[in-house]
């Protein structure tokens, strides 16, 4: 007896697999149970067989390489006029069908409508704004490029324009420009996910110090992977100041907004990463010139002043200055010598006059005039008879020597 088969997928092992039919209805009961739904994208492939009610359209995602395939009546493509065709931008209403025998998704339309121009206008203007709202378009935040770059980064068409453009006109500038090309498509379907991956890889490479994103002009349509809001978050959020040099001046993608520098054309951008050689060497030559016309211009202050210098009389004749110095020290010398020896008799003087009053008042010329100094034993001056008794022996103090004396009786 054979045994049941699991229920669910996840039931599945080695020994109880499901067969294909199983897995293929499984898938077509999922894809069933979905709604109708409304679908944007480009028609890249239109199979259209005489006589056959049904048309086969493959319809791309306009960045990234991704596509389904879609069955449309041939009614319905005829309504929507004959402008309908590969490359066409439409939105299409359909309910995805699974076919079980090739194991293939698809989508049955039901309505489909071109996307206009102003249709795509109107979402990039939105996108605009929110961007602008999140501050990715403020002057605050854009990065200064460098003078001289080392390397630059570019990112072009293969075998573009653009890409001879920018290489030839900035080694016209500046010689020995370095550069480091990233070719990748800018027109259909991989544009985003290759030009993001290029930027992420330039961003990355320390020597890179400016990244140029190029590509010559094209029509609204063509210029829209550059308005893509992935790559131009990719773009803000690069630490490499990056160039928008995307068609021509009148071509304004998004990226014109969110890159550091814009620049009208890919020559314009050429002109923006490098300075100009010659225009280098011609201000070099202008400095030096300043320089030296600065230098000659104080060199002849400098000899005019030395001029009035060496024409002083001082300068003329030294011999003259010291002299009459040397007549200056002479009258000073002799002044102070004057005033010296005035001070000095007057000090003399003075000391003489200072002199004959301490003798009037010395002790010693009053003993010359006769008087004595009588002292006590104890050496205490005697100035009252009150002080000394009968047979007391007193010291006399006179001009020329001492002697003790004894009074004979009180007075």
């Amino acid at each position: 007896m054979t045994a049941p088969l699991p229920e669910k997928a996840a039931d599945t092992t080695a020994e109880q697999p499901w067969p294909v039919r199983t897995l293929s209805m499984r898938i077509s009961e999922y894809v069933d149970k979905m709604s109708p739904l409304w679908v944007e994208g480009q028609i890249v492939q239109l199979q259209r067989r005489p006589g056959a009610p049904t048309c086969y359209v493959t319809l791309r995602d306009p960045d990234v390489d991704m596509s389904l395939s879609v069955t449309v009546h041939v009614n319905t493509l005829d309504a929507m006029g004959p402008g309908i065709g590969p490359g066409a931008r439409v939105v299409v209403q359909a309910k995805p069908t699974f076919w079980t025998k090739r194991g293939s998704l698809h989508l049955d339309a039901r309505q489909m409508r071109p996307v206009g121009v102003g249709d795509l206008l109107l979402r990039l203007e939105h996108l605009k704004q929110l961007l602008r709202s999140e501050g990715l378009f403020d002057v605050s935040r854009k990065r200064p490029l460098p003078f001289l770059p080392r390397r630059v980064g570019l990112i072009c068409g293969r075998a573009s324009a653009a890409e001879k453009d920018v290489v030839e006109n900035t080694r016209l500038r500046w010689p020995a420009t370095q550069f480091e090309i990233r070719q990748v498509a800018v027109q259909g379907p991989g544009t985003v996910e290759q030009v993001g991956a290029a930027l992420a890889e330039l961003d990355a490479a320390p020597d890179v110090d400016v990244i140029v994103i190029a590509r010559g002009g094209g029509a609204f349509e063509d210029l829209l992977p550059f308005s893509n809001e992935a790559l131009l978050r990719a773009v803000s959020a690069a630490r490499t100041p990056v160039v928008s040099a995307i068609g021509h001046d009148v071509d304004t993608p998004l990226l014109d907004f969110v890159a550091d520098l814009r620049a009208s054309t890919p020559t314009d951008a050429a002109r923006r990463v490098v300075p100009d050689l010659a225009e280098q060497h011609a201000g070099l030559d202008r400095l030096l010139d300043r320089a030296a016309r600065s230098l000659r211009h104080h060199a002849a202050i400098e000899r005019r002043h030395l001029d009035q210098l060496c024409a002083a009389a001082a300068l003329r004749d030294p011999i003259t200055m010291v002299t009459r110095r040397a007549d200056a020290v002479q009258q000073l010398r002799a002044r102070s010598s004057s005033v010296v020896t005035r001070r000095l008799d007057r000090a003399h003087d003075q000391v003489g006059h200072l002199a004959g009053q301490l003798r009037a008042l010395s002790p010693w010329e009053v003993l010359q005039r006769g008087y004595a100094v009588v002292r006590t034993q104890d050496g205490e001056v005697v100035t009252d008879v009150a002080q000394v008794a009968p047979s007391d022996l007193l010291r006399v103090t006179v001009a020329q020597g001492d002697f003790a004396v004894r009074p004979v009786t009180k007075p």
